[in-house]
């Protein structure tokens, strides 16, 4: 059995081992595929795993062999699945490896807007503190996240564990979801899209993105949103209109933004959020600390067994 990963690299640059799947098949590992590149190198594979290259309708038809396909992650949009399904192509997902990372990373951002460690800490050695006529000096606002208002957008895994995190920090939550009012943790109030705008200190998105949640953030619900309100995105980068929340954060309608996450990655040069000072990016590396990681490849490598078995797992 012939198994290819097509980009094998962002999951694993080198400080984990795939050799458990070569107990399983013959293995051929690519760092990166370019999208004309995907399917010579799969060509002859019943096994492929892909994090971010597409196998779409195109792909799948030149690929006879193919059988499996392992999306090394939890979204899978990089993957037709109604074409896979009708071709009898398995196709397998990694759920909830990451939710502590990612909701780690949301308050990482949030601390960061509110505390400003990396500004005092750049400062002082500089020597700010050193030079200081007091014992301490503050030249940004420092606001307590204690008694504010949490919106989140979304209570899958993820949101669930973000809620949690921000009722231990004393905040009042609130969601928007499809889950119903008594099914929710205690402590969050279920609410609908207008008041969640107009009411929360702290927006984060956390729901998967769809037609209906394309550009959920643009110029018309962030008219509604306080010009206070941090929004922070470690969801899908399109949730969001790039140029409008630039343009809010230029004209201070809103506070800050926090993104793991952008509309193309790696960004194009001309991204206007790129130039914002009260925009925060980080690479999309919410998802990527080593424990998450391990966690990925573990259950990667147990949905590849689970289908030679004949019982597979974590299907989508």
């Amino acid at each position: 059995m012939k198994i290819v990963i097509l980009d094998a690299y962002t999951a694993n640059p080198g400080d984990l081992s795939w050799e458990p799947l070569k107990e399983i098949g013959e293995l051929t590992v690519f760092d990166r595929t370019m999208p004309e590149e995907t399917v010579a190198r799969a060509a002859e594979a019943e096994i492929v795993l892909t994090n971010k290259v597409i196998l779409g309708l195109k792909e799948m038809e030149q690929l006879p062999h193919l059988k499996y396909i392992g999306v090394l992650g939890t979204g899978y949009n990089v993957v037709d699945v109604d074409a896979a399904h009708q071709r009898g192509i398995v196709v397998t997902n990694v759920p909830a490896y990451s939710t502590e990372s990612v909701a780690q990373m949301v308050f990482a951002h949030l601390l960061t807007v509110t505390n400003r460690i990396e500004h005092y800490a750049r400062q002082n050695r500089e020597g700010r503190w050193t030079n200081n006529p007091d014992f301490c000096y503050w030249d940004t606002p420092l606001p307590e996240l204690y008694g504010k208002t949490f919106g989140i957008v979304g209570l899958g895994n993820i949101g669930r564990r973000v809620a949690q995190i921000a009722l231990a920090f004393g905040m009042k939550v609130q969601a928007l979801t499809s889950k119903q009012a008594n099914a929710l943790p205690e402590g969050v109030k279920k609410v609908e899209l207008a008041e969640l705008l107009a009411t929360s200190d702290v927006l984060s998105l956390h729901c998967p993105l769809t037609p209906d949640t394309r550009c959920l953030i643009n110029a018309q619900t962030l008219s509604q949103m306080k010009s206070s309100a941090i929004l922070i995105n470690t969801g899908r980068g399109p949730l969001i209109n790039d140029a409008d929340v630039a343009q809010a954060l230029a004209e201070g309608r809103l506070a800050a933004y926090c993104a793991d996450v952008l509309t193309n990655e790696p960004p194009l040069a001309d991204n206007p959020l790129l130039t914002q000072s009260n925009a925060y990016l980080t690479p999309h590396i919410a998802w990527a600390t080593g424990e998450a990681r391990k966690r990925l490849l573990a259950v990667a490598i147990e949905n590849v067994r689970a289908f030679v078995r004949q019982h597979p797992q974590n299907m989508v």
